[in-house]
């Protein structure tokens, strides 16, 4: 978080920033800085600050700040507010200058130029000041609704960015429920025990490796394939153990993401909820993902029906084992000699 005293440096775009009253400072009322040069790029471009006040004071140089239509040039020692709402655009009259400016409220203004200084540092800003576009993308959909170019809408911008953003994407979400006709405490531990996954999750599973029986904490290796044609390794690690109604770890190797199962009891035996969030993170998944997310997807639902079919016949010949009494062996205690 941004603190007094701070310098920005906003090179690509022209400027940098320096930090005078944050919002901190003020309680959330208003963030204060000093805009020192001359802006180019979408700095420069007409914007809109949906819930905010705008005032910018010439200390150096001149100002040209167009409001509503209207432009008007402010030099050193003038100053001007901008409504919320409305669409303006400020420029410098003529080379470097310093202009102070302060927002009400300070809203996340703050996020919102320590995010620029970052894109700056990491080279996601043209030399000509423009976003490149995924992180222009990114910027729409974290700040959009505070804060925005004048065109077009704000609408088919957030729209235009999320869809970028999602081909560009290699996250996939993925939410699957079904009904299992067996306890939760028999399906939970058949999820549990990875060991069993090449038993009944058929034919996806092809080898397990653990190292020892089900736990929090508890590693384990996997192998396992879809209907696409390549197979996958991962490494798991049980990161929450709720028996009998919620099972989760976290996954790596060439799937990377988190998984919880979430059980609850039903009449007829077990609510099922997966959730998986996951990357593709193997090379080949990385380049094709834009192009092939559908068919990734298919894979998915196809790999979840097969658990589907597997997983309440071993459960309930799990539960129906546990329900079954085992006689003590000769000699143990509650024997009985024959006659």
């Amino acid at each position: 978080m941004a603190k007094t005293g701070d310098v920005l440096d906003l090179a690509s775009l022209g400027v940098q920033v320096e930090i005078r009253r944050t919002a901190e400072d003020t309680d959330g009322d208003l963030l204060e800085f000093d805009v020192v040069g001359d802006a180019r790029g979408f700095l420069a471009q007409p914007h809109v600050h949906t819930r905010q006040m705008e005032r910018l004071e010439v200390i150096e140089g001149v100002l040209e700040l167009r409001v509503a239509g209207r432009t008007h040039r402010l030099a050193a020692g003038q100053a001007m507010e901008v409504p919320p709402g409305t669409v303006h655009r400020q420029r410098s009259g003529g080379g470097a200058g310093r202009v102070r400016i302060q927002v009400r409220p300070a809203a996340i203004t703050e996020q919102f130029l320590e995010r620029l200084a970052a894109m700056v540092a990491s080279g996601d800003v043209t030399r000509g000041g423009w976003p490149r576009p995924l992180a222009g993308a990114a910027l729409v959909r974290d700040f959009g609704d505070d804060g925005h170019g004048a065109r077009p809408s704000l609408r088919v911008q957030k729209a235009f960015a999320g869809a970028l953003l999602q081909a560009a994407s290699r996250e996939y979400v993925f939410v699957d429920e079904w009904d299992v006709a067996a306890p939760p405490e028999a399906v939970f531990d058949t999820l549990a025990d990875a060991r069993t996954y090449p038993t009944w999750w058929r034919p996806v599973y092809l080898d397990v490796d653990v190292d020892g029986p089900p736990g929090l904490g508890r590693e384990s290796s996997q192998h396992f394939k879809g209907r696409l044609p390549y197979h996958l390794h991962t490494q798991s690690k049980i990161v929450r153990y709720d028996w009998p109604s919620v099972l989760a770890a976290d996954v790596d190797g060439d799937l990377r993401g988190h998984g919880i199962w979430t059980l609850t009891p039903i009449p007829s035996g077990t609510h099922v909820r997966f959730d998986w969030r996951v990357h593709a993170d193997r090379r080949l998944l990385r380049v094709l993902t834009p192009v092939l997310r559908p068919m990734f997807r298919w894979n998915h639902n196809w790999a979840i029906a097969r658990a589907m079919e597997g997983l309440e016949p071993y459960a309930r010949t799990a539960a129906v084992s546990a329900a079954t009494p085992v006689a003590p062996a000769a000699g143990a205690p509650g024997a009985t000699a024959s006659s």
